[in-house]
């Protein structure tokens, strides 16, 4: 078959997307914490369901076994997603694919955007509910993540009642919008670190002796470490020398033990004073390689240190718990004072911290001076930097920069029997407390929370989708289709599920696209693609006797039957498709809303059809080939109750009648 264009929109649900007039009174409702409204017709009625959703508007009843209902439900996200983002590409790989597992599926509109202060994923797909059940059922919803919160709002409906109710429910749908009251956010990134440190005791003092620990926690206010330490005892399942602070308030660790296998990251929270082991994992630390050290960057992403500072890995929180090695080769090797370092029987310099520079300062066990790396180039300070004021005996297992209650910035060093303040300009120390520490944590020197900048707007998206029979919903593999920008003219493949991938489309611009296949009508129409990656599945119906399918934008003077001129477009695709088709014969129908006497609405129809048949006449289609007939408004597509379902009603359409 070639072109018949545009003489079906793509899917029912789309006529009914005009904006509607606000002639139903409405009532406003807003959750019980007060963070979101909606705005639902007083006609529907509103009920609250536990354990299915928060709340649930119903349209009215019309006999149905199921009348169309929309749900709204907030929760809070798991843990394992809640710092995930929504509009990844994961995310809508997932959604499609539950969709196009559901019955005869089609996706009429799935895409997604960042907002800034939330996300959101648009979906709109109708499915047959399965065996036994006739009609389908349809689907249209918003999918919102704020701050570690999910909200959902949902329509749902058979499709056989979208026309009278998926215009109010749509309406239900866009009117969801957060109120200006202020949500704690649960997202790692806006967390701000308060001013606690914390260190890992390396000895114990138990039943009068001093024992060898490393699982107890020592909780200590930076503004003053001389005061007592809040003893966490036996905070971690296991020995460990390594411990970050998180923006979120928690501990981070790892295993001491000499593994050399992958390491899963253990979370405490001192608040609680209960932890559990993370989904994160560090690589293997290499042979006789220990996890030595571990420290918190401006982001509030963690790193951990091997002891030959060889391995320095990154875990983002923020992320969802990305894993990245930052480097697999001790920077300092370049440095002319490496050997003094690293000769053999030397202390490690693998006990570090970041500044807000992005500068790792590692101490060198021995003597305590300090190594400076830059993050991003890793290209090593020139000199050591020794620290006057330390013992003399090493055993300096960490650094730790620090704000005080001014907002000053303290570094304070971990001695072989104490804590140490130094005073960087002068390169001294100053012994603050006793105590033996195998690593130290805090993160307050990141007061200020990290805000990810919003990304640009994509220069293109993928527009994806299936090309399906619309009479069985099965995919089309051999179809053929096209698209493009100004015309359909870029040739695109469909896998064997009858999926396409069309990944150079401008966002908010219409693409044409022209879908073909022998023995089905070709649709030629077009799409607009969202703001970010667009799934839209593309139908072609075949060319049999009982199809009836409208004809888009066939229009006429109010109250008369004369053809408008932007009718022409529409009627010269319908010649096109009866001259390729010389077998085919139609029958046109016309139809009217119920508004005006019956017999008036009648002939009104009856006129307009004979108006349509004299056009196609004229331009060389055999009259024969045409019958058609009048319905006035005895055949309603829509409910006329209201004016934004009546003007679809009063619309022309075609019945193939032979082939």
């Amino acid at each position: 078959m070639k072109a018949f264009w545009a003489l079906v929109l793509v899917m029912f649900p789309y006529w009914l997307r005009a904006q509607p007039e606000t002639t139903v009174p409405t009532a406003t409702y807003t959750d019980a914490e007060g963070r979101f409204t909606l705005t639902y017709p007083q006609t529907w009625q509103l009920r609250f369901s536990a354990g299915i959703a928060d709340a649930a508007f119903y349209a009215p009843a019309t006999g149905q076994p199921v009348p169309a209902v929309v749900t709204v439900t907030a929760r809070a996200l798991p843990d394992a997603i809640k710092d995930r983002p929504l509009t990844g590409p994961s995310t809508q790989d997932t959604l499609w694919q539950s969709i196009r597992r559901l019955p005869q599926a089609q996706v009429i509109r799935l895409d997604q955007k960042n907002y800034g202060r939330y996300e959101e994923v648009r979906y709109d797909y109708s499915y047959a509910p399965g065996p036994g059940q006739a009609g389908r059922l349809h689907v249209a919803g918003r999918r919102l993540w704020r701050v570690g919160y999910e909200f959902v709002v949902e329509y749902r409906a058979a499709t056989n009642q979208d026309a009278r109710t998926l215009p109010e429910g749509q309406q239900l749908l866009d009117s969801f919008a957060f109120t200006d009251k202020s949500i704690t956010s649960r997202r790692y990134a806006d967390q701000v670190c308060d001013g606690k440190m914390y260190g890992i005791a390396a000895m114990s003092h138990r039943t009068g002796q001093w024992e060898d620990d490393c699982r107890t926690i020592h909780e200590f206010s930076t503004d003053d470490l001389s005061d007592g330490a809040v003893v966490h005892r036996n905070a971690l399942p296991f020995q460990s020398y390594a411990l970050a602070k998180g923006f979120d308030n928690c501990l981070y660790s790892v295993t001491k033990a000499p593994t050399n296998q992958p390491e899963p990251v253990y979370r405490y929270d001192p608040a609680t004073r209960r932890g559990a082991y993370t989904t994160w994992q560090l690589p293997a630390q290499g042979i006789n390689n220990i996890w030595i050290s571990a420290a918190t960057d401006e982001r509030g992403d963690l790193y951990f240190l091997t002891s030959d500072a060889d391995k320095l890995v990154k875990v983002s929180p923020g992320d969802g718990g990305t894993v990245t090695m930052v480097w697999s080769k001790d920077p300092t090797r370049q440095a002319t004072y490496y050997p003094d370092i690293a000769f053999d029987g030397a202390g490690t310099h693998g006990n570090f911290c970041l500044d807000d520079a992005n500068t790792v300062y590692m101490v060198y066990s021995t003597d305590g001076s300090l190594v400076r790396v830059d993050v991003k180039t890793q290209r090593v300070a020139p000199e050591l930097l020794p620290i006057t004021g330390l013992p003399k005996r090493g055993g300096y297992s960490d650094v730790l920069f620090q704000n005080d209650e001014a907002g000053r910035r303290r570094l304070f060093l971990a001695g072989p029997h104490g804590l140490y303040k130094v005073n960087l300009a002068q390169r001294k120390a100053s012994y603050v407390r006793r105590g033996t520490y195998t690593d130290l944590a805090g993160c307050n020197l990141f007061r200020v929370t990290y805000r990810s900048a919003l990304p640009l707007p994509a220069a293109t998206v993928p527009w994806r989708g299936r090309v399906l029979n619309a009479a069985t919903y099965q995919p089309l593999t051999a179809a053929e289709l096209r698209i493009g920008r100004e015309t359909a003219s870029a040739v695109v493949p469909l896998s064997t599920d009858g999926s396409f991938s069309y990944g150079a489309a401008v966002p908010g611009k219409p693409y044409f696209y022209r879908a073909q296949l022998a023995g089905f009508i070709e649709a030629d129409s077009s799409w607009t693609v969202g703001a970010g990656p667009t799934v839209h599945d593309i139908l072609l119906r075949p060319l049999a006797v009982g199809t009836t399918l409208p004809l888009a934008n066939v229009q006429f003077e109010q109250g008369q039957a004369v053809l408008l001129p932007g009718s022409a477009r529409a009627l010269n695709q319908l010649v096109e498709l009866m001259t390729e088709n010389p077998r085919l014969t139609i029958e046109v129908r016309g139809h009217t809303d119920n508004v005006g006497e019956p017999a008036k609405n009648v002939a009104l129809s009856e006129a307009r059809v004979a108006a349509v048949k004299a056009y196609l006449v004229a331009h060389g289609v055999v009259e024969t080939r045409i019958t058609g007939i009048g319905f006035g408004g005895a055949k309603p597509a829509a409910s006329n109750a209201q004016e934004i379902t009546r003007k679809l009603n009063r619309r022309v359409e075609f019945r193939v009648t032979g082939i």
